[in-house]
């Protein structure tokens, strides 16, 4: 080890502008006598929603070879988090179900628990056909290829089944020639596709359409570092070049229609960040560049580009402020949980965000130019008839789309589908007779008489909430969950009780276990388990501590039980019942005789509700695996030279126990990287344990008492990615 790679570690740590903000906080809401270091709230939540999946709870439950891996974690408001989790099995990630998001809140409360439907997994995970193969397959799709991306061994399950198959997206364009991004898996046994989901999302159908603007560019080119690689330009993908002032203002002048795409699109990013608290079109401060000047009626979003074209009578380009913010409402449905589904229903509902994106920008906008409104595409005389191409207040007024859920069918055209979370959005936003001059909403059969809205940009952090609930079996009864859990959590029984009026108004049912609005709170409590697993051997037992928390109303009694455990296994519980907070010990005693294998045993903790979380048995002898396969969690970053990085995710974990704390750093080839394990003394963060050989790899062990631990990877020279594996008491 390096004498200077401590002080190294430091300072690049102090001169880490994003890891500083990552640790950004203070310790002064904690008891003088315990100091807990910055982010304490973010910790506990993050903990809550790990042990949530690791335990199964609910519809997080997962089999022997499967694991819940945290993809994106997302804060919002009230101290509230949303921890996005896929399903993988033997190291594959799991498409078409299975996939979840818990959120918390930073006490270490689980707020509510989403998650795709997925059956028991067993399959052989060695596939049959190449990878190359697969590709081509995959790319003889198209007419023509633009891009394909590295095909990916992936689990699709496809129709409640599961499918080893290749996954790779490929753009171009059709026999037909129309635009095409094709999320294909090609069957890993038979080389055949298993199946293939267009991306594009069509608007079928000084700036020109905003007046003189300002815009974020570069000095000579049309590129906005500040949001990732956002850049405008035409149809061979390179940003225009120039100075400014961009365009000439002229309808079919290719830098003017840039400048009005640009125009939206930071008008949209900026409205994510400065109405929703949410970190731009991704998440994560970008969104995909823009291409002008397609020669045909046509707008869409691909999965790597937004593309334009011009209308109907080619009198002006397609890039008004709805539109262009449409498109990246699909980059924004895409980019968060669930990603885009593959249903009609879901379709519709991918375009319905598009159109509630185009609204909420024009209204954030407020630009004279474009007023604000509820309908689609108005200003750009589409299809050559001088009408908007969607009516939100009241679908039905363009070609008699569907006002109501119950209108709809799995043959609706996705574009049409739009119309019922088009109407539900406008009531909750403006209201039924909203007056003021806005259009009046009508309510289908069976819904209140009235709605009273709540203005838009509550609406839109409520719908942009709910997005982060999403999972892969995205439909109308799930929006209409996730939007009420949203409300509740973000605002209150007020605005709870309004989006649950505004989908009474469209014919969308309730849900069981969907958010209760009333102003006071509805009595329930969490499950977790500590540890989610354990072995043993013929007539020995092993036991595990079964949480509960008190997550609504006041404590109640928790009744447990177990099921499903094999037969020479028993299970008990001491006390068999907790007031919720407290916690009970499971003994499970394996029967000499009870044959070697993994047996998943469900614990049911019964009060007001019913809650459930897995404990996985393995009997028999196990070898464990060697090197970062042996770690409990893992966690990826990229390090520049000289970069310093604290996990997990900018933050730490707490130990409750004394015990050994395993770090394992795998870093890229030809690089030095460090690994540092640190603990909060009260007052900093000293380090306790270091990996600090002149190598990309590291192994740390390290016997401690209960506290707060971080590690911090240092890239001492070269850059790249690394992964890091950490086990903790």
């Amino acid at each position: 080890m390096h004498p200077t790679r401590l002080t190294a570690a430091v300072a690049a740590l102090a001169l880490s502008a994003s890891l500083a903000t990552a640790l950004a906080g203070t310790a002064s809401a904690a008891p003088q006598a315990q100091p807990v270091p910055p982010g304490h709230g973010k910790s506990l939540a993050l903990a809550a929603a790990d042990t949530a999946a690791a335990s199964g709870l609910d519809e997080l439950r997962h089999g022997a070879d499967e694991e819940l891996v945290r993809t994106s974690v997302t804060p919002w408001s009230n101290g509230l988090y949303y921890a996005a989790y896929q399903r993988t099995y033997k190291g594959l990630p799991v498409h078409g179900g299975g996939d979840a998001v818990v959120l918390t809140d930073s006490s270490g409360t689980v707020r509510d628990v989403t998650g795709a439907p997925a059956p028991a997994l067993k399959l052989s995970t060695s596939a049959k056909v190449t990878a190359a193969t697969a590709l081509a397959t995959a790319r003889g799709q198209l007419a023509a290829v633009e891009s394909a991306s590295a095909p990916e061994l992936t689990v699709l399950l496809k129709a409640g089944k599961p499918v080893l198959a290749w996954h790779t997206l490929v753009v171009g364009r059709t026999a037909k020639d129309l635009p095409s991004s094709l999320d294909t898996y090609v069957d890993a046994r038979t080389g055949k596709v298993a199946q293939a989901t267009d991306k594009v999302r069509h608007a079928d159908g000084r700036g020109y359409h905003n007046g003189n603007v300002t815009i974020d560019t570069a000095a000579g080119s049309m590129t906005d570092t500040s949001r990732g690689s956002f850049k405008c330009g035409g149809q061979n993908g390179s940003a225009y070049t120039g100075s400014s002032p961009w365009g000439s203002g002229g309808a079919n002048d290719l830098v003017t229609a840039c400048v009005d795409i640009m125009y939206a699109a930071q008008r949209e990013s900026n409205m994510l960040k400065e109405w929703f608290g949410y970190n731009g079109i991704n998440g994560q401060g970008g969104m995909v560049p823009a291409r002008a000047g397609l020669s045909e009626v046509n707008a869409y979003y691909d999965g790597t580009k937004t593309t334009y074209g011009r209308n109907q009578n080619g009198t002006n380009q397609l890039t008004g402020i709805d539109v262009v913010a449409h498109e990246y409402g699909h980059e924004i449905f895409d980019r968060t949980p669930g990603s885009a589904g593959s249903s009609n229903e879901n379709g519709g509902m991918n375009e319905s965000t598009g159109d509630i994106f185009g609204a909420l920008t024009e209204h954030y906008a407020n630009n004279p130019n474009d007023t604000p409104d509820y309908t689609v595409g108005e200003k750009l005389n589409f299809t050559g008839n001088n009408q908007p191409i969607r009516n939100m207040y009241n679908p039905s007024l363009i070609n008699n789309d569907p006002n109501c859920y119950t209108q709809l069918s799995s043959g609706t055209e996705v574009h049409a589908a739009a119309g019922p979370q088009n109407h539900w959005f406008y009531l909750l936003a403006e209201g039924s007779s909203p007056g003021g001059g806005k259009p009046n909403s009508p309510i289908c059969s069976g819904g209140p008489s009235s709605v009273t809205g709540i203005g838009i940009q509550k609406a839109g952090k409520i719908f942009m909430g709910a997005l982060l609930l999403k999972t892969s079996s995205w439909n109308h009864l799930a929006a209409r969950r996730a939007t009420l859990t949203t409300a509740k959590n973000t605002y209150g029984a007020t605005e709870c009780n309004a989006v649950k009026a505004a989908w009474n108004a469209i014919g969308v049912p309730a849900q069981s276990g969907e958010t209760d609005c009333g102003g006071t709170s509805t009595p329930d409590f969490s499950l977790s388990l500590n540890p989610s697993s354990g072995s043993a051997q013929p007539d020995t037992s092993v036991t595990a501590t079964v949480n509960t928390s008190t997550t609504g109303g006041a404590a109640q009694t928790v009744q447990l039980s177990a099921s499903g455990a094999p037969s020479g296994v028993s299970v008990s519980f001491y006390p068999t019942s907790v007031t919720s907070g407290s916690s009970s010990t499971m003994t499970v005693k394996v029967a000499a005789g009870t044959p070697n294998g993994t047996y998943p045993i469900t614990v049911t903790g019964t009060g007001s509700a019913t809650h459930t979380v897995t404990y996985q048995l393995t009997v028999g002898s196990t070898t464990p695996p060697t090197g970062c396969d042996n770690t409990e969690y893992s966690y990826q970053g990229t390090l520049a030279s000289g970069q310093a990085a604290a996990q997990p995710d900018g933050s730490y974990y707490y130990s409750a126990s004394a015990g050994t704390h395993v770090g394992c750093l795998r870093g890229p080839a030809g690089t030095d990287f460090d690994l540092y394990l640190q603990k909060w003394n009260g007052a900093g963060w000293a380090d306790v344990a270091v990996g600090g050989t002149a190598g990309a790899d590291e192994d740390t062990s390290y016997y401690g008492t209960a506290g707060y631990y971080r590690y911090v990877v240092h890239a001492y020279s070269g850059s790249g990615a690394y992964t890091l594996g950490l086990s903790a008491p």
